[in-house]
């Protein structure tokens, strides 16, 4: 393709926002088109980014014909039908995370995605972080040696949507949502935890979701504030391989450790990048120039730029530079485990990956 890639987006709100400040950065990007049911707001937010063409409805958005793809920003709660319109309609789909609000959902998405022929990449931003593709060199490269354990964690404070003092209420309304800590910030820790192991299928789960620290009673009674604060988790994998997981939203305490993966002959900590092993029977811990080391990688290698960002990787996909990394499949396994935790906690015990999808209901919307 050598023309500008075309693209619509559904919802102008706050995340909406975000990916329309990051499409304006990527020159072979063309917005053409865009959709919400809050008209002052769509006026706004067109005229502010040169927007020729505006919706109240999406399905009218998806009528055009001359679209490559639609970037889905709605709710959690309504991402599957929207994003199963936008294939069903003949466009490939960019769509925010989490994947759906339940696990049924985002696999009705894939297997729309594979009926139609269409492809449908999911906003997972970490797996494209310059600590990830080293850390993934590392792997690749054996210096890990046998992986046998990875931990997922994810530290807020107090930061909470709308009830800590950003963003709306919907946020933190289940019905909506889907769910608290473990959709809005774990997804983008257990996905590139997942995408550097190789997208291993989880087969059993335990975990606890908590619901402790005070907020606001005002904000809390006007929101129904119903989601978890804190996911706490323990995933089993084939081959011995297990991972757990801590993801705040709001807790007393001070900055956890961040992610990491252990194996047998080196262990890789993600912030700061850091890596462990044994040189001559010697504990070494080895830091990186990372900043430099991406700089020379895009000299040496101008195709490095098409993994700069989850955007710009989907526009050199739609541009035919690059395959698809399989973002919708890192997505889905992430929605099981999350999916696992909320089970668990449910049932106060250890549950398998066919109970959780025996239990799984839609949570979708109807749009």
């Amino acid at each position: 393709m050598d023309r500008k890639v075309r693209l619509g987006i559904i919802g102008v709100g706050q995340i909406g926002k975000v990916h329309l400040d990051n499409w304006a950065k990527i020159p072979e990007v063309e917005m053409v088109a865009a959709c919400d049911i809050d008209a002052p707001e769509l006026d706004r937010v067109t005229e502010k980014y040169k927007i020729p063409n505006k919706y109240a409805a999406f399905r009218e958005l998806l009528k055009r014909d001359d679209l490559d793809a639609v970037d889905v920003c709605l709710h959690n709660n309504m991402h599957a039908p929207a994003a199963i319109a936008v294939m069903e309609s003949g466009k490939h789909c960019y769509c925010e995370k989490p994947m759906a609000g339940a696990y049924t959902d985002a696999c009705r998405m894939l297997e729309t995605a594979r009926a139609t022929g269409k492809m449908l990449h999911i906003q997972l931003s970490f797996i494209y972080q310059r600590e990830t593709k080293i850390a993934k060199r590392l792997i690749d490269a054996g210096r890990l040696g046998h992986i046998y354990h990875a931990r997922s964690a994810g530290y807020r404070r107090r930061g909470r949507p709308y009830v800590d003092g950003y963003g709306t209420e919907k946020f933190v309304n289940k019905e909506i949502s889907g769910g608290g800590a473990l959709y809005d910030m774990g997804v983008y820790h257990i996905s590139q935890l997942l995408y550097l192991l190789g997208n291993p299928a989880p087969l059993r789960f335990s975990g606890k979701v908590y619901q402790e620290t005070g907020m606001d009673a005002k904000r809390r009674a006007f929101s129904g504030y119903c989601v978890e604060e804190l996911g706490l988790g323990f995933v089993r994998f084939g081959g011995g391989l297990t991972m757990d997981i801590i993801e705040s939203w709001a807790i007393h305490m001070n900055p956890f450790d961040s992610s990491f993966i252990a194996g047998s002959e080196g262990g890789v900590r993600l912030e700061p990048l850091a890596y462990y092993s044994t040189l001559e029977d010697i504990e070494a811990n080895t830091t990186f120039e990372a900043n430099q080391t991406d700089w020379r990688w895009h000299q040496l290698d101008p195709i490095q730029s098409a993994y700069d960002s989850s955007q710009a990787h989907w526009a050199a996909v739609l541009q035919g530079k690059v395959a698809l990394l399989p973002t919708a499949q890192i997505a889905l396994q992430t929605m099981l485990i999350s999916e696992g935790i909320y089970l668990s906690s449910q049932l106060g015990r250890e549950v398998s990956a066919e109970e959780v999808l025996a239990a799984g209901k839609s949570t979708a919307l109807v749009i």
